[in-house]
């Protein structure tokens, strides 16, 4: 059985995003230098794979348009559909309750999963994760608050928590003094759920 993708492209200020969207819900986002290589990863998981452009599939295109014009709230209720084992799939959840303007460390975010000690786990789920921006890998920082690996460059990732900055209190440190990660019994607020 063949799967349809809706897909579309989105030109942002740090460069042209894909999207591909299936039964309404956003399966992958990727940046264009990466997206034949995001492809090729669905292609893997769902087999022969049809595609079609559409203008905005399941909204996506207009809320990152709206993400990037300064609206904070733009991805709240956008359903996925995530493609992982079930750790990554709880690592990409978690990252989507690490408010916009905030970082996290690994380690803190291995905390948040229950596996205190998958610092290194946590950081090769960060690295799979099909869903860039929306599922907001770019908010994990090091352990003393250095910007360490982003599939879509340090570049892109900087810009990305600059540019989230402005939703947030302006007492936040900047980015060499991120915001310390929360104590291991304080749970990260939720927000939308992902489906899996």
């Amino acid at each position: 059985m063949t799967t349809i993708l809706e897909m579309a492209r989105v030109e942002t200020p740090l460069g042209t995003v894909h999207c591909a969207v299936r039964d309404g819900r956003l399966c992958a986002l990727e940046f264009a230098d990466r997206w034949q290589h995001r492809l090729a990863w669905l292609q893997r998981r769902l087999g022969p794979l049809t595609t079609r452009l559409a203008p905005d599939p399941a909204g996506i295109a207009g809320r990152l348009t709206a993400y990037f014009a300064g609206s904070a709230d733009a991805f709240d209720g956008i359903e996925l559909e995530l493609f992982g084992t079930p750790f990554q799939r709880r690592v990409w959840t978690a990252l989507r309750d690490v408010p916009a303007g905030r970082t996290v460390s690994y380690g803190a975010l291995a905390r948040t999963v229950c596996v205190p000690s998958a610092a290194r786990a946590v950081g090769a789920a960060n690295g799979a994760n099909p869903i860039a921006i929306v599922v907001p890998c770019h908010r994990v920082v090091g352990a003393d608050g250095a910007l360490t690996g982003y599939a879509g460059g340090l570049e892109r990732k900087r810009w990305l928590l600059e540019h989230e900055r402005q939703w947030e209190c302006p007492a936040l440190p900047r980015l060499s003094a991120p915001t310390p990660p929360p104590a291991a019994s304080a749970p990260l607020p939720r927000r939308a759920a992902a489906v899996s």
